[in-house]
């Protein structure tokens, strides 16, 4: 169900309150409906319209310009309309500009009753001690009555403003909803709200303007969002353990867009960035009414402020890295992190755990990571390992026999604590956690109690000062337990409860069954199939061919996730699946402010727990909720995606979305969560999850198996692919080391290197990992080949990652790649050198311990540049690195290290493609090379043998 405003700001008022009889917070006014349709009547007799049509605005005075802004008044400019709420009457602005490049515009109510962010949630930088004002290329104007304002750029002033509010800039007002089968969709009104429970602002757009971000989201469009004028976005801001519906609002909350804008007749571009630091529930639309000349962005939200940020860009990489200079920059992350991981939800005990990493090393497929779900639990709960099925000896037996062999292990950590049964339930996390304090309460004081997978459960309150230590100890003495686990996986912290307000209150504890079946259960089968595959006439297998007849016939589309409710449990009001809104936190937070940050919360709390437990070494976690600033401790999965075709396409967009948000670590379930795969989908799925930053393959209890040993196509496909991955980890490596120190995006839409050309604005089924590699998918099934699009425009030239050799296309058209099944295209930017190693292993340390290769993609200039990092993989902080610059002329590359880390493995050889002819001789560092060899049909010369020391510059030279 996809909520417009109509429905968020009704959930709101009319289930705030948990089911049981608790009083009301007094900031949650409970409302019942009036006796006419578009009224609502307040449980204190007040009346709200429903209707923004009549709301009057504000009036800008009391302005006082300062070095770096300015402050205003703002005060409501008639009578109130009350629409949803009750009108703020007296608002203030501040405008500061914090840097050259970052706008802050924050209005908020002048008594700071409203809820705000503590900087101890998000920190935000300091206040500039020096004036941007007067250097900034972004532009605050205004008008003082009815007040609004937008943003110019001042090296363009005379171009559309970056946002406007201003009611002449926008679209007709009309009562007509622009989405003829959703009411929400209906602009009625354009003034500035601002109420207790609703705020409501506009700005213009240009029309069908390129918009990306504002999520989490599983978007029909793809990474580009829709704004009409075929439909449009309605972005819900809430939360919510949902199995990945398409186009509703899902794990985590990121009130950030970026927009990228082309003039056709200057063939240039610029981005911008605008983001919302609000933890309000709410919705974001992006719509173009009938016969608009402009689209619009409208801001509905259910509380707070309207606390916006702007980045002046102007490219998109960029905005990226100022959206991360104000919410913080990725978390560093461990070298074996890039490995490949392996889990699912039934592995039933200690052995056959143990038999997936045998099956694995006989398959001779790198595994990595072991992980394990639920099924690890003792009855279900956080902290526990089963005494049968996962004794403690054995799980600290099997985690230290993978760490002999250079392999790490992660278990899974609920939100949701196991409430006591009875005073004979020994269980310390909850009974530490209630001699603490540390649990999130009912409005009268006593404890809020949902219901998750071990029956009634109680939540962590993060705003409690004990709550921080009560969850290292309890991570510490899991660990101590024989649960020595390597990291951490975060699941269901929306946070998700499986029934609605506080359900265990006076119930029966000993109830620990969950209100529905268990996947895989008798009544529950498990029967759902990739698109193209009919189990009925061919069993269960899934295999690509069975008695030697394919199995893929006519794909018939299926509406992803229409009829399946695993996970993630459906949909519904507010307090479905999540906390009630009234249920609280210290110092008198509600739910229904604080909501949003709980993830976060909890991520925080996590990372810091990881490093006092495991000192000196950096954490990896891995989560599913985020908010703006998570990057910071966290990676992130997309959740509890389906075995299809199409969840295998929106894989890509799901990546770019989160390089947005400054969470580059993510993948998705690898061959997919619900329901069954099948062999074909599988192989396509583990090459493409290979240039993800997060590969892993899961999937649901009583599904089919889907280990990538099971059949022999896919075992081959993700050897060659992981076999790419681990030779190109330097590279990754480095990416990521850029993303934590500048806030670079590791993976990028083909428009981020390309930013003139239109022809890229909308591609979603192709990536480039850095700069330098482009990653072109097969997404679906029966085809053995691609249409790929090569960006440049003929001023590129791409090379084969296989064979080097150059790719001839038609500028700005796709070209049709030969792809059968267990390859995936992969091409080589010119003008690129790429540090490699060159003996790919079993494990990230092994293949970190051998020799190095260079990649060199010569221009046609014979130019090209490239650079690596290189440290000890694994100290927090990081500590001493080392790197490596590299330079490329017609005849000569250069490597110039710096730092003090002492890189021990050589550099063995080094490949130079581009060049033009034959070299008569080859030397390093001024000693004549004899192992050398040339390829005239990629022009390819190959150094051999080098051996050199990359703690000192080298140089190769040819003649």
């Amino acid at each position: 169900m996809r909520w417009g405003f109509r429905s968020v700001v009704l959930g709101i008022f009319l289930y705030a309150t948990a089911t049981r009889a608790f009083r009301q917070s007094p900031d949650v006014h409970p409302l019942k409906l009036g006796s006419e349709p578009n009224v609502l009547v307040a449980a204190n007799s007040e009346v709200h319209s429903l209707d923004v049509s009549t709301c009057p605005g504000y009036k800008l005075g009391s302005l006082v310009d300062n070095k770096n802004g300015l402050t205003a008044r703002l005060t409501l400019q008639g009578s109130s309309c009350n629409a949803f709420g009750k009108d703020i009457p007296d608002l203030t602005i501040e405008v500061t500009y914090e840097s050259n490049s970052r706008l802050h515009v924050n209005i908020f109510d002048t008594a700071n009753s409203q809820y705000t962010i503590p900087q101890s949630v998000v920190e935000r930088p300091a206040a500039p001690t020096k004036s941007f004002k007067g250097t900034s290329d972004l532009v605050f104007n205004h008008q003082s009555s009815p007040f609004a304002f937008w943003i110019t750029r001042k090296s363009q002033p005379n171009a559309t403003p970056l946002f406007d509010t201003r009611i002449t800039s926008l679209p007709k007002a009309s009562t007509t909803p622009v989405i003829p089968s959703d009411n929400s969709t209906a602009l009625n009104g354009f003034p500035l709200v601002f109420e207790d429970q609703y705020l409501q602002i506009a700005s213009a757009l240009p029309l069908d303007t390129n918009i990306y971000g504002l999520g989490e989201v599983i978007s029909s469009s793809g990474f580009r969002r829709n704004v009409g004028p075929n439909g449009g976005t309605i972005q819900t801001m809430w939360a919510r353990d949902v199995a990945d519906p398409v186009d509703e609002n899902v794990y985590g909350s990121h009130p950030m867009y970026l927009e990228h804008r082309f003039n056709p007749e200057t063939n240039t571009s610029q981005s911008h960035g605008v983001f919302l630091l609000s933890a309000a529930g709410g919705d974001i639309l992006l719509l173009t009414p009938p016969s608009s000349k402009v689209s619009l962005v409208e801001y509905r939200m259910i509380g707070g402020v309207l606390d916006f940020y702007f980045f002046s860009g102007p490219t998109p990489n960029s905005v990226i890295e100022q959206y991360g200079a104000l919410v913080g920059l990725p978390t560093w992350q461990p070298a074996w992190g890039f490995g490949f991981h392996l889990c699912r939800w039934g592995y039933k005990d200690i052995a056959d755990t143990r038999e997936q990493v045998t099956k694995m090393r006989e398959a001779n497929i790198p595994l990595e990571v072991m992980w394990n779900d639920i099924d690890l639990y003792h009855a279900v709960r956080d902290f526990t390992s089963d005494p049968v099925s996962f004794p403690g000896d054995e799980v600290r037996a099997f985690i230290r026999d993978l760490a002999q062999n250079n392999q790490h292990y992660i278990p899974i950590v609920d939100a949701a604590i196991a409430k006591q049964v009875n005073a004979t339930d020994i269980y310390d996390p909850y009974t530490k956690g209630v001699e603490e304090g540390v649990f999130i309460t009912n409005p009268d004081g006593s404890e809020y109690v949902g219901q998750v997978w071990p029956g009634y459960t109680v939540f962590p309150d993060w705003f409690q000062q004990n709550t921080q230590q009560w969850w290292t100890d309890a991570l510490r003495n899991w660990s101590a337990a024989g649960v020595e686990f390597s990291g951490i996986w975060l699941d269901m912290n929306e946070a998700s409860s499986f029934c609605d307000g506080s359900c265990g209150t006076g119930a029966n504890l000993t109830n620990t069954r969950v209100p529905f079946l268990l996947p895989g259960e008798p009544g529950n089968p498990i029967t759902d199939y990739p698109e193209c595959y009919n189990s009925t006439i061919f069993g269960p297998s899934g295999n690509i061919t069975v008695n030697g007849t394919l199995t893929c016939h006519t794909v018939t589309p299926v509406q992803a996730g229409s009829n399946i409710t695993k996970r993630g449990l459906g949909n519904g009001r507010l307090s479905i699946h999540a906390l009630a809104t009234n249920a609280s936190h210290a110092d008198g937070q509600v739910e229904l402010d604080v909501h949003n940050l709980w993830g976060l919360m909890e991520e925080k709390a996590t990372h810091l727990a990881l490093q006092d437990i495991l000192p000196k070494k950096r954490p990896f976690m891995i989560s599913r909720s985020t908010f703006p600033s998570s990057g910071k401790w966290t990676g992130h999965w997309l959740g509890d995606n389906f075995s299809l075709w199409s969840y295998l396409r929106f894989n890509i967009a799901g990546v770019l979305q989160f390089q947005l948000f400054q969470i580059p670590f993510v993948g998705a379930d690898t061959c997919g969560f619900n329901g069954n795969t099948d062999e074909e989908l599988c192989n396509r799925w583990m090459q493409l999850s290979a240039f993800t930053p997060f590969y892993r393959n899961h999937n649901l209890k009583g599904a089919i198996s889907q280990e990538p040993y099971r059949w022999d196509s896919v075992a081959n496909a993700s050897r060659t692919a992981i076999a790419i991955r681990y030779s190109l980890l330097p590279y990754w490596y480095t990416l990521f080391a850029n993303a934590s120190t500048t806030g670079t995006p590791p993976v990028r839409a083909l428009f981020y290197e390309f930013p003139n050309e239109p022809e890229l604005f909308g591609v979603s089924d192709q990536f480039l990992v850095g700069g330098d590699i482009l990653v072109t998918p097969v997404l679906e099934p029966g085809v053995s080949t691609v249409d790929a699009l090569f960006p440049g425009r003929g001023s590129v030239t791409w090379r084969d990652w296989y064979t080097h050799d150059a790719i001839k296309n038609t500028p700005g058209e796709p070209q049709t790649l030969s792809a059968p099944l267990g390859h995936i295209n992969v091409h080589i930017r010119d003008g690129s050198i790429i540090l490699l190693h060159a003996k790919p292993a079993y494990t990230i340390e092994e293949t970190r311990q051998g020799p190095y290769s260079l990649l060199v993609s010569q221009s046609t200039q014979g130019l090209a540049f490239g650079s690596a990092y290189i440290d000890d993989g694994i100290s927090s902080p990081p500590g001493p690195n080392r790197t490596l610059k590299f330079s490329s002329t017609k005849q000569q590359v250069s490597i110039s290290p710096e730092g003090t880390f002492q890189v021990i493995q050589k550099l063995q050889d080094v490949t130079v493609l581009g060049v033009e002819s034959r070299p008569s001789s080859v030397s390093v560092n001024g000693q004549k090379l004899n192992n050398w060899t040339y390829a005239p049909q990629q022009g390819k010369l190959v150094a051999t043998e080098i051996d050199a020391d990359l703690n000192h510059p080298l140089s190769l030279k040819w003649s």
